[in-house]
């Protein structure tokens, strides 16, 4: 993985000298030649929401060690807080924020040699009247304290010159003879190491720079360690730090800069965890194929999306994209833990390959609209399939703690989306219980009463939510192929699927809707009364609910009663003595996705307008 990220770096032309690095900046301290303040301007897109700043490509830039280096409280150099900068907040008056000020200060001063404009930028933050007109104009642009703040001298910024280059490298090699510890090596640590990254000899950096991105995916504000050891047990040959996985000075600020660029620019969250993604060749932003997984879209985006899935596929095929049929695409799953980064999953392959199995997940997972048999269920998006197997998140529950469950779910599925790999069996468990009290406790009645009156975000969000759960269940038996049946999934009702338990599941739905028919809303019918022993035990509770429903037809006028005759006698006949005592979890499921294609099928009529579409559609 790392050859591969300092390929991206080098072929990204990103910024990977040490002491160098990408930086957003939010606002400008604007001053005159003399250091005169008349001003505080916000930078980057003003208009945006949460405007992250200007990003400047060449900023100095010191590792956690080399700010604490010989026991010195240090600060950044030309890029600092507003706290640090102009002792701007609560914590402004405490002494490290004081003495890092202080050291900011000397920096201007120091690199003036080699950019004499910082002089006066040092004169202006020394004056106290000048500090406190900052923190004015700061506090009047509702700035935080944590906001990044740099300099604006005339019509320049100091950060786009190059002539303090060549000082800061200097003072950064000076830190390192000040650091006490390095006088004397220790035993048992090496000069020249192969390089992880590279396979060259070279001097291996003992602590390497932290990743950024990944503080809503557990990791640190500050950003986390990729490679370092801090644990006796972890540690060989008494090697400390990073140097048990030898990576030069100049990899780790490639390999660096390439995670941070692919986590700020590609990185997704995918259930609690973040995932990026990039290609040994570029991809023009309309062929990548990734992003049609990862949220939910609309229905025509949707479907052009399939489309574009499609003709991508056959024009690699055909010889027309010869550049993407050589192509290959990496994908990495990232979190943060305790200061640390996880990798959580690694994938890689053709390009081709990741087209072909993106396009069949999107017709595996397609399932029709419970109330609209005219159309498919909107593509929910591989967090929503995720999230589906967990129960409702509560209003206070903290995200983390929430997505807990279903850890090693999030890595199989993502495989199954990306690699065309098999959904596996653990996740059938958990959704055909939560779908059972889904139904026992009337949701679907409930969801059709209030799709009657009146259709809100959480009536939205339930449809999605059950629309989600039957495709992925629909998915796991395309996927198992011809066992039990599951190669007859279609998205809509299958009246020929050759499975007992999807008839039974169908046959549920119709004497369920004829009881509703028949005697209208009584409360807890036939499904809340009797859909967990049906579902489980077929053979025990059908037969009798069938000699029950002759009640109901006789309530119905005859046309309508010789309908629901007809269907009932067809669902038996698919069944015939073949009746199951009992059902597995598979086969439960399987009875769930009968049951709702049936009712899917019955809850909207057919194009056209028929008599008998109509008496349909009031069923």
């Amino acid at each position: 993985m790392l050859e591969l990220l300092l390929k991206y770096a080098k072929d990204h032309g990103l910024e990977v000298e040490p002491g160098f690095k990408p930086k957003e900046v939010r606002w400008a301290i604007v001053c005159d030649d003399d250091g005169r303040f008349p001003d505080v301007i916000e930078l980057g897109d003003t208009e945006q929401k949460r405007n992250p700043g200007e990003t400047f490509q060449r900023c100095p830039d010191l590792k956690q060690s080399e700010l604490i280096a010989g026991g010195i409280t240090r600060s950044h150099f030309l890029v600092e807080t507003a706290e640090v900068v102009a002792l701007y907040g609560e914590n402004a008056s405490d002494l490290k924020a004081i003495a890092k000020h202080t050291y900011f200060i000397k920096l201007l001063r120091d690199a003036s040699v080699a950019l004499p404009q910082l002089a006066a930028v040092a004169t202006m933050l020394e004056d106290d009247r000048a500090v406190e007109g900052i923190g004015k104009r700061l506090e009047s642009h509702r700035a935080r304290p944590a906001d990044k703040v740099t300099f604006k001298i005339g019509d320049a910024f100091p950060l786009n010159a190059s002539t303090w280059h060549d000082w800061w490298r200097k003072f950064r090699k000076g830190l390192v003879r000040e650091t006490p510890k390095t006088k004397k090596r220790k035993a048992g640590s090496a000069s020249v190491m192969r390089c992880f990254a590279t396979g060259e000899l070279a001097e291996p950096l003992k602590r390497h720079w932290k990743i950024e991105g990944l503080g809503d995916v557990g990791g640190a504000k500050a950003g986390d360690v990729l490679i370092g050891f801090d644990k006796d047990a972890f540690r060989s040959y008494g090697l400390e730090g990073s140097l048990n996985a030898a990576v030069s000075e100049l990899s780790a600020a490639a390999y660096r800069a390439a995670l941070n660029d692919l986590i700020k620019k590609h990185g997704r969250k995918l259930a609690g965890a973040k995932v990026v993604h990039w290609f040994r060749e570029h991809v023009p932003p309309e062929d990548d194929p990734l992003p049609w997984l990862e949220q939910e879209q609309p229905e025509e985006q949707e479907l052009n999306a399939q489309q574009r899935a499609r003709r991508l596929l056959e024009s690699i095929r055909t010889g027309q994209r010869e550049d993407l049929a050589r192509n290959y695409f990496y994908t990495v799953t990232l979190s943060g833990q305790a200061g640390r980064v996880m990798v959580r999953d690694w994938m890689e392959g053709q390009f081709e390959e990741l087209v072909q199995n993106i396009n069949r997940w999107l017709d595996d997972v397609q399932v029709a609209h419970f109330f609209d048999r005219s159309r498919v269920a909107v593509y929910p998006g591989i967090e929503r399939i995720i999230t589906c197997l967990l129960r409702l998140r509560k209003p206070r529950q903290d995200y983390g703690d929430w997505i807990k469950p279903v850890g090693s779910e999030r890595v199989a599925l993502w495989h199954a989306a990306v690699r065309g790999a098999p959904i596996p069996f653990p996740v059938i468990p958990r959704l055909v219980a939560l779908h059972k009290a889904y139904v026992l406790s009337g949701g679907l009645e409930k969801l059709e009463e209030v799709h009657r009156r009146k259709r809100d975000r959480a009536f939205h969000l339930e449809v999605s939510l059950l629309h989600t759960r039957m495709a992925l269940m629909k998915a796991y038996h395309v996927r198992k192929g011809t066992t039990k049946g599951g190669n007859a999934m279609t998205p809509y009702l299958n009246e020929e699927h050759p499975h007992p338990a999807y008839q039974c599941g169908r046959l549920m739905a119709v004497l369920a809707q004829l009881q509703r028919r028949a005697l209208g809303d009584v409360g807890a019918g036939i499904v809340q009364r009797y859909y967990a022993a049906a579902s489980s035990t077929p053979a025990l509770v059908l037969g009798r609910l069938t000699r029950t429903s002759q009640f109901h037809l006789n309530k119905l006028e005859p046309g309508l009663a010789h309908r629901y005759e007809q269907r009932i006698a067809s669902i038996w006949g698919r069944i015939k003595d073949n009746i199951p005592r009992t059902l597995d979890l598979e086969e439960q499921s399987l009875f769930a996705l009968g049951y709702y294609q049936q009712m899917a099928d019955m809850r909207t009529k057919k194009s056209g307008n028929t008599a008998q579409a109509k008496e349909d559609n009031n069923e």
